[in-house]
């Protein structure tokens, strides 16, 4: 019999535990529990805004690529208790992360001031461009809790400059694997292992500084958790701890309470590795519910891919707990206490669960996010209302290095490709049509930025018309980015996901359509287009085709009839100054009946060409006449004829 099959005796719930029996179980009040649970999270936001203001690194900088912690100590096995407001890969993974580390290294062998660090994918999670940083807290000679930073470096070595790149074949290729040493000695730097960073990164004069501001960051966090042990004693603030990782795994446990017993399946598909279009790769989970804990099999997910498009295991993990908290309570607090109430299956040597020397994890939240994706479509169907619709699946990441005409070399990593994109409609509302993937939490670098950084002109960034997905609330439109190259360049294009619909209907809503990535060069005897690239389907004829299903003749998108074009069969694209490139993200999934879609909300989405007026018709049942072009504000919708073009239907 599974232990899931085995009804648990309900525990006493936090709330209604009696003043006595909740400082006997924390070791301070509930007042005083809040207290500090809330100090610490200033603790880690302050670390936070403070580094994303120093950060050199445009990664760090403009894209908030990094995360702060709090963890227990040894004898609390390392319980994360307090994450800061960043990337839930970052923040999922750390509790595994910093255990292992300080496991390995020896808790006993840390002193006052240590900064330890790590960047195995294997021992950690992510991948290798995430450095880790902790430090211990010391009172009285006794560890009572880490502060923690993970934070991506532009470069960490590897063939590939910046790293992002599917072709990658191993761990040698991947990038410099750095096992826990320390990186701070009592608050002195260790000369071999910054000798041993800075002789593997291309971009030693960008990460020198921002590993100074995380020492900064890791002292400040120290100080602010002693001030509170200093004022409320060190066992009210281990006790506080549990209460933050208690409260989680409380709330957790009723949500999934509410989800009716039984066993759901999902799947999601990635298009390729990097090493060839032949096989293409399956996430799929059984979630098996009974009572109030969930065991997630990952059995049946193919073997890991040949190149480094998988995950780890902590990775894994991450994206059940995400999944989860996404679709069943988004207001959970995000702590080890997450997974309290879940077990996880997972057979190793899979997509999700890679073992080293091949395939080493690199475009890790690809996999981990199609996770995801297999989770919403396994338990959408039993949600009812709450079920949520898809995102728009890649990041479709781009990175780009080059030598300008001065002989100086340049790195454009994760700005000018489709990083962000839509996502899915809820019973809340239409889904927003540009933000990050479910399992990321980023900014988006300024336009002014990315063309101060790298020679490229950004020359389009918007919504593309009919792309969200139909529903009662639509899904968040897909975006299109065209960037002008001023120099010769070398990409790395990685689009995953432009086979199938990535951001799929829910509650009857319909799927948001495919993307796709074209280049199209400079025209013989030119320095690059004298005017922006059309919009219009026939544009894409001088083209060269990156990435998407389309017409072979006219390379326009064609998801239906079309031909699959694999995004890595140039595995470095070479592009001459005045290229143009084109990135057309996944549209977002639509929730509800798309003819229960108020008739104003179609009419403004006509006027602010979300949905043009034959899709009015098409999708929504709606007939909208007027001119969005040149008349926006004189559009209107023919009633009768609304109602008996609905009425057909």
């Amino acid at each position: 019999m599974s232990t899931l099959d085995i009804p648990a005796t309900a525990p006493t719930r936090i709330r209604d535990l009696t003043d006595e029996a909740f400082e006997a179980a924390y070791g301070c009040g509930r007042f005083t529990a809040s207290v500090i649970v809330n100090r610490l999270k200033y603790a880690v936001g302050h670390m936070s805004t403070a580094f994303l203001r120093e950060a050199f690194s445009p990664i760090i900088r403009d894209w908030y690529d990094f995360a702060c912690t709090v963890s227990g100590p040894p004898e609390q096995d390392y319980r994360m208790a307090v994450v800061g407001n960043s990337l839930t890969p970052f923040l999922g993974t750390m509790p595994d992360a910093v255990r292992n580390t300080v496991e390995e290294f020896g808790p006993d062998n840390l002193a006052p001031g240590d900064v330890l660090i790590c960047n195995d994918p294997y021992r950690g999670g992510t991948h290798v461009n995430d450095v880790l940083f902790t430090r211990p807290v010391f009172v009285d000679g006794r560890i009572v809790s880490f502060v923690s930073m993970r934070a991506h470096q532009l470069d960490m070595g590897g063939t590939v400059p910046g790293g992002f790149s599917a072709t990658k074949a191993n761990v040698y290729e991947n990038g410099l694997v750095i096992p826990p040493v320390l990186l701070w000695a009592k608050d002195e730097p260790v000369r071999s292992t910054f000798s041993l960073i800075f002789d593997n990164t291309r971009w030693g004069a960008i990460l020198l500084p921002d590993f100074k501001s995380v020492h900064q960051q890791l002292r400040l966090g120290e100080r602010l958790v002693r001030e509170n042990i200093e004022r409320y004693g060190p066992e009210a603030h281990l006790g506080a701890l549990a209460y933050a990782c208690d409260t989680s795994a409380e709330l957790t446990r009723e949500a999934i309470g509410r989800i009716p017993d039984g066993d759901y399946t999902g799947s999601a598909r990635i298009d390729a590795d990097g090493l060839d279009d032949t096989v293409d790769y399956t996430v799929h989970v059984t979630l098996r519910k009974r009572g109030h804990d969930i065991e997630a099999d990952l059995s049946g997910t193919s073997a890991q891919a040949r190149t480094c498009i998988n995950c780890g295991i902590s990775d894994a993990k991450t994206a059940l707990g995400v999944a989860l908290t996404m679709l069943l309570d988004p207001a959970i607090p995000f702590t080890s206490g997450t997974w309290r109430h879940l077990d996880l299956v997972a057979p190793p040597g899979t997509l999700l669960t890679a073992l080293p020397p091949d395939g080493a994890p690199m475009m890790f939240w690809e996999a981990s996010g199609a996770l995801i994706a297999a989770i919403f479509d396994a338990l959408n169907p039993v949600l009812g209302e709450n079920a949520v619709g898809g995102d728009y699946g890649s990041t479709n990441t781009h990175n780009a290095n080059g030598v300008r005409r001065d002989g100086t070399s340049w790195t454009s990593a994760t700005q000018c490709g489709g990083e962000h994109g839509p996502w899915g409609a809820t019973k809340a509302g239409d889904g927003d049509s540009y933000t990050v993937l479910y399992n990321l939490n980023n900014l988006d670098p300024a336009t002014e930025t990315i063309e101060h950084d790298s020679p490229v002109v950004v020359l389009r960034k918007e919504h593309a018309i009919d792309t969200g997905g139909p529903g009662t609330h639509r899904g968040g439109a897909a975006n299109v980015k065209d960037t002008l190259w001023l120099t010769d360049a070398d990409h790395h294009l990685s689009p995953f996901r432009t086979r199938e619909p990535s951001g799929v209907g829910a509650g009857g809503g319909r799927s948001g359509p495919t993307g796709a990535m074209w280049i199209f060069p400079p025209r013989e005897g030119t320095n690059g287009p004298t005017s922006l690239v059309a919009t219009t389907p026939g544009v894409c004829v001088d083209s060269i085709p990156v990435a998407g299903v389309l017409d072979p003749d006219t390379k326009a998108l064609d998801p239906v009839h079309g031909t699959y074009h694999y995004f890595a069969r140039e595995k470095t694209w070479r592009t001459r100054a005045g290229a143009v490139l084109r990135c057309l993200t996944n549209g977002g999934g639509g929730w509800g009946a798309p003819f229960a879609r108020d008739p104003e909300k179609v009419l403004a989405d006509v006027r602010d060409e979300y949905v043009s007026i034959e899709g009015a018709a098409r999708d929504y049942g709606v007939v909208v006449t007027g001119d969005p072009h040149f008349a926006p504000e004189g559009l209107r919708i023919d009633d009768d004829a609304t109602k008996a073009l609905r009425a057909r239907r």
